[in-house]
């Protein structure tokens, strides 16, 4: 079997709750509060502590960003209304004007300026924003509403870069630290919600902020109601507890769009779903001989074996059965239509026979023995995404046992190096920015490789990524990446799996454009 959706609702429990929601009225356009379940915890609300989907997407409704990427990831206009290169290395940008803060105090390039600064203050970061700014090397206020940054070379996505850090108030944020963001003291930003309180793993309460730049929204107040399990955040939505659900389950979709109370916003997304493999030398913690005694070296180091368990995924049937459709196979690390996507890289073939060669040929007839880790609650059917391939490892002797974690707990062991074969979703609207992430040799004073788990090093992807991000002409950049993502999926860097659909399912009255990023913003919920 691929992959049984043990979290959603049984068909039996589905059809009678289907049966009470058709007694529910349907929704007033002149409801003032919005109930939205998601489904992944947000962790903190520093928007500068871990740069994860979950804590981006909410830090969004408290505080902008210098730019804002629209619903198909394009750059658009925030608080900065515009930008231009001055030359290859120094960018400026000119800043909106008459925007309050929550707590009516102004904004001005004093705020910037510190917003900026702020990331690499914050060296106990377990997902450090320092990636953005790195690359800065001067900043210089020009006036209260103009803003130069100076790179040391060439640097290409500094924009895209801007629209990733969000804008803090110096006055409530300068000897403020993470716990005085969760606990909402220093929670003061420019955006469309004001903070109202936080209860971590349940809930967050928002009200609007009537005197946003960008206009008023269509709720007085915004409820997120932290749902991580598939089951009980479709019922929240079926018995009216919530408006509006994100991470539909895939077994119910179909079922769902048979009912006339609910609709559907869908779009295929950024998010790429890879394997991170260890890359050390030396023992890897999770791999052993089949008797469960450590072997000398890492069976992961050597490329063929990497290539083994690449070639052991069935990605179609992973994506039309564990999936249930919601996922295309993939060929990059990064989605379709992405800057950087390079169509002439393949997905793998599936091939058994192939990768038992391949462990022949490195020195592992019989196999090995492995466990591999990934979260269960943060991805669509990410447990049982990890279920299917580990049978499919079964099948070419990798004796694999599976472990799977709460985000929380997983993300901290998995960064700190603790697996020797993990699962990681990533999104981003740039190949090269992407790359230098997630394979980019890493070094704490560039920001480069801090996602990059299997601590793969490669000088000659380095080069490229370097070439890409430093170019100036758009065609000669994308070439760059396209290059480095080759060879990185050459060496097997990392072993991509599926790029999922994100898919919103709304009571009857509201409507909400599908974004690429999966982002969920209330303030883009609107009545029909």
């Amino acid at each position: 079997m691929f992959g049984l959706p043990t979290k959603n609702l049984s068909a039996l429990a589905l059809a009678g709750v289907l049966a009470c929601a058709a007694t529910l009225t349907t929704y007033s356009s002149h409801a003032a509060d919005l109930k939205i379940g998601l489904a992944a915890d947000v962790s903190s609300l520093d928007p500068h502590y871990l740069n994860i989907a979950p804590n981006v997407a909410f830090s969004s409704h408290i505080f902008d960003a210098l730019l804002n990427v629209d619903a198909n990831g394009k750059l658009v206009p925030g608080l900065a209304t515009s930008w231009r290169a001055v030359d290859a290395t120094t960018w400026e940008f000119k800043l909106r004007r008459g925007v309050k803060f929550h707590d009516g105090s102004d904004f001005t390039a004093e705020d910037v300026i510190f917003s900026l600064d702020r990331p690499a203050k914050l060296t106990n970061s377990p997902g450090p924003f320092t990636a953005y700014t790195k690359q800065i090397v001067a900043k210089k206020i020009v006036d209260p509403y103009t803003v130069r940054l100076t790179t040391a070379a060439p640097y290409g996505p500094l924009t895209l870069d801007m629209s990733a850090v969000f804008i803090v108030s110096k006055k409530a944020a300068e000897k403020a630290g993470t716990d005085d963001f969760n606990s909402g003291k220093a929670l003061i930003g420019t955006g469309p919600y004001k903070f109202i309180s936080f209860k971590r793993g349940d809930r967050i309460e928002v009200a609007r902020n009537d005197n946003y730049w960008g206009g008023k929204s269509d709720w007085n107040k915004v409820t997120f109601r932290i749902i991580t399990n598939s089951a009980p955040r479709l019922a929240a939505l079926l018995s009216g507890d919530v408006d509006a659900i994100e991470g539909v389950p895939t077994a119910d979709l179909s079922r769902l769009k048979n009912n006339a109370k609910f609709s559907f916003a869908q779009k295929i997304s950024w998010r790429t779903i890879f394997w991170e493999l260890d890359q050390s030398a030396g023992p890897s913690r999770y791999v052993t001989d089949k008797a469960g005694k450590p072997l000398p070296k890492n069976p992961l180091a050597d490329v063929r074996v990497r290539q083994a368990i690449s070639k052991a995924i069935n990605r179609q049937a992973l994506v039309e059965r564990t999936m249930e459709g919601l996922a295309v196979p993939a060929s990059n690390i990064v989605s379709p239509g992405v800057f950087g996507y390079n169509d002439a890289l393949k997905v793998e073939a599936y091939d058994p026979e192939g990768a038992k060669k391949l462990l022949a040929q490195a020195g592992y007839p019989n196999g090995f023995a492995l466990t591999i880790h990934g979260p269960n609650d943060r991805y669509i059917n990410d447990e049982q995404v990890v279920q299917t391939v580990a049978q499919f490892l079964n099948r070419i002797g990798i004796q694999t046992k599976v472990e799977t974690l709460p985000l929380s707990v997983y993300f901290a062991r998995a960064r700190a190096g603790e697996f020797s074969m993990s699962l990681l979703g990533w999104g981003t609207l740039a190949g090269d920015f992407g790359l230098r992430t997630l394979v980019g040799t890493p070094n704490p004073e560039t920001g480069w490789g801090s996602w990059n788990w299997g601590k793969y090093s490669n000088p000659a992807v380095d080069k490229l990524i370097a070439s890409s991000l430093s170019s100036v002409d758009q065609g000669k950049r994308e070439g760059y990446a396209k290059d480095a993502a080759a060879q990185a999926l050459q060496d097997y860097a990392v072993v991509p799996l599926h790029h999922q659909y994100a898919t919103w399912a709304l009571r009857k009255g509201l409507k909400y454009t599908a974004r690429t990023d999966e982002f969920t913003f209330a303030h883009q919920f609107h009545p029909e």
